[in-house]
Protein backbone atom coordinates (compact mmCIF):
# COMPACT_ATOMS: atom_id res chain seq x y z
CA UNK A 1 0.00 0.00 0.00
CA UNK A 2 1.29 3.46 -0.92
CA UNK A 3 0.74 5.56 2.19
CA UNK A 4 1.04 8.75 0.13
CA UNK A 5 3.60 10.23 2.54
CA UNK A 6 6.25 11.22 0.00
CA UNK A 7 6.89 14.93 0.44
CA UNK A 8 4.73 15.27 3.54
CA UNK A 9 6.39 17.23 6.33
CA UNK A 10 6.43 15.78 9.83
CA UNK A 11 7.47 16.96 13.29
CA UNK A 12 8.12 14.24 15.86
CA UNK A 13 8.55 15.31 19.47
CA UNK A 14 10.40 12.95 21.76
CA UNK A 15 12.25 12.02 18.61
CA UNK A 16 15.59 11.06 20.11
CA UNK A 17 14.51 7.72 21.58
CA UNK A 18 11.90 5.00 21.84
CA UNK A 19 8.64 5.22 19.94
CA UNK A 20 9.39 8.76 18.77
CA UNK A 21 12.67 7.76 17.14
CA UNK A 22 11.17 4.62 15.62
CA UNK A 23 8.34 6.71 14.19
CA UNK A 24 10.73 9.25 12.70
CA UNK A 25 12.60 6.42 10.96
CA UNK A 26 9.36 4.94 9.61
CA UNK A 27 8.11 8.28 8.31
CA UNK A 28 11.44 8.99 6.63
CA UNK A 29 11.42 5.54 5.02
CA UNK A 30 7.98 6.35 3.57
CA UNK A 31 9.32 9.52 1.95
CA UNK A 32 8.39 12.19 4.48
CA UNK A 33 10.62 15.09 5.47
CA UNK A 34 11.13 14.87 9.22
CA UNK A 35 12.06 17.24 12.02
CA UNK A 36 13.00 15.46 15.24
CA UNK A 37 12.46 17.35 18.48
CA UNK A 38 14.08 16.65 21.86
CA UNK A 39 15.73 18.53 24.70
CA UNK A 40 19.13 16.80 24.62
CA UNK A 41 21.26 18.12 21.76
CA UNK A 42 23.73 15.21 21.71
CA UNK A 43 21.06 12.51 21.69
CA UNK A 44 19.16 14.47 19.07
CA UNK A 45 22.18 14.68 16.76
CA UNK A 46 22.69 10.91 17.03
CA UNK A 47 19.01 10.31 16.30
CA UNK A 48 19.09 12.54 13.22
CA UNK A 49 21.91 10.48 11.74
CA UNK A 50 19.99 7.28 12.44
CA UNK A 51 16.88 8.65 10.71
CA UNK A 52 18.86 9.91 7.71
CA UNK A 53 19.94 6.34 7.07
CA UNK A 54 16.26 5.55 6.36
CA UNK A 55 15.55 8.61 4.20
CA UNK A 56 15.94 9.09 0.49
CA UNK A 57 18.76 11.32 -0.81
CA UNK A 58 16.41 14.19 -1.65
CA UNK A 59 14.59 14.20 1.69
CA UNK A 60 15.12 16.55 4.63
CA UNK A 61 15.87 15.28 8.14
CA UNK A 62 16.70 17.85 10.83
CA UNK A 63 16.98 18.01 14.59
CA UNK A 64 15.34 20.86 16.49
CA UNK A 65 16.21 21.16 20.20
CA UNK A 66 13.18 22.32 22.18
CA UNK A 67 11.38 21.89 25.49
CA UNK A 68 7.70 21.14 24.91
CA UNK A 69 7.06 21.98 28.55
CA UNK A 70 7.77 25.66 27.85
CA UNK A 71 5.56 28.06 25.89
CA UNK A 72 8.37 30.18 24.42
CA UNK A 73 10.37 27.10 23.40
CA UNK A 74 7.39 25.65 21.51
CA UNK A 75 6.74 28.96 19.74
CA UNK A 76 10.36 29.06 18.61
CA UNK A 77 10.14 25.39 17.57
CA UNK A 78 7.12 26.05 15.38
CA UNK A 79 8.85 28.89 13.57
CA UNK A 80 12.04 26.89 13.06
CA UNK A 81 10.17 23.81 11.84
CA UNK A 82 8.38 25.85 9.19
CA UNK A 83 11.70 27.36 8.08
CA UNK A 84 13.38 23.96 7.93
CA UNK A 85 10.58 22.01 6.23
CA UNK A 86 8.58 24.72 4.46
CA UNK A 87 5.52 23.84 6.52
CA UNK A 88 4.24 21.05 8.74
CA UNK A 89 1.57 18.53 7.72
CA UNK A 90 2.04 15.91 10.45
CA UNK A 91 2.67 16.25 14.17
CA UNK A 92 3.54 13.22 16.28
CA UNK A 93 3.61 14.01 20.00
CA UNK A 94 5.78 11.50 21.85
CA UNK A 95 7.70 13.76 24.25
CA UNK A 96 7.06 12.33 27.70
CA UNK A 97 8.79 10.57 30.55
CA UNK A 98 8.80 6.80 29.90
CA UNK A 99 6.73 5.10 32.58
CA UNK A 100 8.87 3.39 35.23
CA UNK A 101 5.82 1.38 36.27
CA UNK A 102 4.64 3.96 38.80
CA UNK A 103 5.27 7.66 39.32
CA UNK A 104 5.52 9.43 42.69
CA UNK A 105 2.41 11.56 43.15
CA UNK A 106 4.45 14.74 43.50
CA UNK A 107 5.41 14.27 39.84
CA UNK A 108 1.84 14.96 38.67
CA UNK A 109 2.27 18.67 37.86
CA UNK A 110 5.45 18.14 35.86
CA UNK A 111 4.09 15.13 34.01
CA UNK A 112 0.88 16.98 33.21
CA UNK A 113 2.82 20.00 31.98
CA UNK A 114 5.01 17.98 29.62
CA UNK A 115 2.69 15.25 28.38
CA UNK A 116 -0.67 17.03 28.39
CA UNK A 117 -0.02 20.76 28.18
CA UNK A 118 3.04 20.02 26.06
CA UNK A 119 0.96 18.09 23.53
CA UNK A 120 -1.59 20.90 23.53
CA UNK A 121 1.13 23.54 23.05
CA UNK A 122 2.51 21.84 19.96
CA UNK A 123 -0.94 21.11 18.55
CA UNK A 124 -1.97 24.75 18.93
CA UNK A 125 1.30 25.83 17.32
CA UNK A 126 0.93 23.69 14.18
CA UNK A 127 -2.82 23.06 13.72
CA UNK A 128 -3.84 26.49 12.38
CA UNK A 129 -1.67 26.18 9.28
CA UNK A 130 -2.83 22.58 8.75
CA UNK A 131 -6.45 23.73 8.93
CA UNK A 132 -5.76 26.60 6.55
CA UNK A 133 -4.35 24.14 3.99
CA UNK A 134 -7.27 21.74 4.63
CA UNK A 135 -5.17 18.72 5.61
CA UNK A 136 -3.15 17.52 8.57
CA UNK A 137 -2.56 14.74 11.03
CA UNK A 138 -1.87 14.97 14.77
CA UNK A 139 -1.03 11.73 16.57
CA UNK A 140 -0.68 11.85 20.35
CA UNK A 141 1.18 8.96 21.96
CA UNK A 142 -0.39 8.19 25.33
CA UNK A 143 -0.50 4.72 26.91
CA UNK A 144 -2.59 1.93 28.36
CA UNK A 145 -2.28 3.38 31.86
CA UNK A 146 -5.33 5.33 30.68
CA UNK A 147 -7.29 2.09 31.13
CA UNK A 148 -5.53 0.68 34.17
CA UNK A 149 -5.08 1.53 37.82
CA UNK A 150 -1.78 1.20 39.63
CA UNK A 151 -0.30 4.66 39.12
CA UNK A 152 -2.36 7.79 39.78
CA UNK A 153 0.04 9.98 37.81
CA UNK A 154 0.36 7.52 34.94
CA UNK A 155 -3.39 7.09 34.61
CA UNK A 156 -4.24 10.78 34.97
CA UNK A 157 -1.76 12.02 32.39
CA UNK A 158 -2.80 9.39 29.83
CA UNK A 159 -6.54 9.84 30.34
CA UNK A 160 -6.00 13.58 29.93
CA UNK A 161 -4.17 13.03 26.62
CA UNK A 162 -7.11 10.97 25.37
CA UNK A 163 -9.58 13.72 26.37
CA UNK A 164 -7.37 16.36 24.78
CA UNK A 165 -7.17 14.37 21.56
CA UNK A 166 -10.93 13.88 21.30
CA UNK A 167 -11.59 17.58 21.84
CA UNK A 168 -9.07 18.53 19.16
CA UNK A 169 -10.45 15.90 16.79
CA UNK A 170 -13.98 17.29 17.03
CA UNK A 171 -12.67 20.84 16.60
CA UNK A 172 -10.27 20.23 13.72
CA UNK A 173 -11.86 17.28 11.89
CA UNK A 174 -14.20 19.43 9.76
CA UNK A 175 -11.14 21.37 8.61
CA UNK A 176 -9.34 18.28 7.32
CA UNK A 177 -7.11 17.70 10.35
CA UNK A 178 -7.48 14.29 11.99
CA UNK A 179 -6.35 13.84 15.60
CA UNK A 180 -5.84 10.39 17.10
CA UNK A 181 -4.50 9.17 20.44
CA UNK A 182 -2.40 5.98 20.35
CA UNK A 183 -2.20 3.84 23.49
CA UNK A 184 0.88 1.60 23.47
CA UNK A 185 1.20 -0.93 26.24
CA UNK A 186 4.52 -1.88 27.78
CA UNK A 187 6.69 -1.55 24.68
CA UNK A 188 10.17 -2.91 24.00
CA UNK A 189 12.53 0.03 23.52
CA UNK A 190 16.09 0.83 24.54
CA UNK A 191 14.69 1.78 27.96
CA UNK A 192 12.92 -1.55 28.53
CA UNK A 193 15.66 -3.28 30.56
CA UNK A 194 15.76 -0.33 32.97
CA UNK A 195 11.97 -0.14 33.19
CA UNK A 196 11.62 -3.86 33.87
CA UNK A 197 14.37 -3.71 36.49
CA UNK A 198 12.61 -0.86 38.30
CA UNK A 199 9.28 -2.68 38.20
CA UNK A 200 10.92 -5.84 39.49
CA UNK A 201 12.58 -4.00 42.36
CA UNK A 202 9.31 -2.30 43.31
CA UNK A 203 7.50 -5.64 43.37
CA UNK A 204 10.28 -7.70 44.94
CA UNK A 205 10.42 -10.16 42.06
CA UNK A 206 12.80 -10.94 39.20
CA UNK A 207 12.92 -9.12 35.88
CA UNK A 208 11.93 -12.36 34.15
CA UNK A 209 8.87 -12.61 36.39
CA UNK A 210 7.82 -9.06 35.46
CA UNK A 211 8.16 -9.70 31.74
CA UNK A 212 6.34 -13.03 31.94
CA UNK A 213 3.49 -11.40 33.85
CA UNK A 214 3.25 -8.62 31.29
CA UNK A 215 3.29 -11.02 28.34
CA UNK A 216 0.64 -13.20 29.99
CA UNK A 217 -1.86 -10.37 29.67
CA UNK A 218 -1.11 -9.70 25.98
CA UNK A 219 -3.02 -11.67 23.36
CA UNK A 220 0.01 -12.03 21.04
CA UNK A 221 1.98 -13.42 23.99
CA UNK A 222 4.83 -10.89 24.00
CA UNK A 223 5.67 -7.21 24.26
CA UNK A 224 5.32 -5.22 21.06
CA UNK A 225 8.35 -3.29 19.85
CA UNK A 226 8.75 0.44 19.29
CA UNK A 227 9.00 -0.27 15.56
CA UNK A 228 5.65 -2.08 15.57
CA UNK A 229 3.98 0.85 17.31
CA UNK A 230 5.67 3.19 14.84
CA UNK A 231 4.12 1.28 11.93
CA UNK A 232 0.66 2.00 13.37
CA UNK A 233 1.50 5.69 13.87
CA UNK A 234 2.87 5.96 10.34
CA UNK A 235 -0.40 4.67 8.91
CA UNK A 236 -2.31 7.15 11.08
CA UNK A 237 -0.10 9.93 9.72
CA UNK A 238 -1.13 9.10 6.15
CA UNK A 239 -4.10 10.20 4.04
CA UNK A 240 -5.26 6.55 4.14
CA UNK A 241 -6.28 6.99 7.80
CA UNK A 242 -9.05 9.53 7.16
CA UNK A 243 -11.71 7.21 8.66
CA UNK A 244 -9.99 7.38 12.07
CA UNK A 245 -10.51 10.55 14.08
CA UNK A 246 -10.86 11.14 17.80
CA UNK A 247 -11.25 7.55 18.95
CA UNK A 248 -8.26 5.84 20.60
CA UNK A 249 -6.10 3.35 18.75
CA UNK A 250 -4.59 0.71 21.05
CA UNK A 251 -1.20 -0.63 19.94
CA UNK A 252 -0.28 -2.96 22.76
CA UNK A 253 -0.62 -6.40 21.19
CA UNK A 254 -4.16 -6.88 22.50
CA UNK A 255 -5.33 -6.99 26.12
CA UNK A 256 -6.64 -10.39 27.14
CA UNK A 257 -10.05 -10.47 28.74
CA UNK A 258 -11.85 -7.11 28.68
CA UNK A 259 -14.14 -6.20 25.79
CA UNK A 260 -13.98 -2.52 24.81
CA UNK A 261 -16.79 -1.30 22.61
Amino acid sequence: MDLELTGRRAVVTGGSRGIGLATAKALAAEGADVALVARGADALATAVEAVRAHAGPDRTVVGLPADTGDDASVAALAAEAVRALGGVDILVNAAATPSPGSFPEDALEEEFNVKVRGYLRTARAFAPAMAERGWGRIINVSGLAARQTGSVVGSVRNVAVAALSKNLADELGPQGVNVVVVHPGLTRTEKTPQTLATMAANRGVSVEDVERAAAAGISIGRLVTAEEVADVITFLASPKSVALNGDPVVAGGGALGPIFY
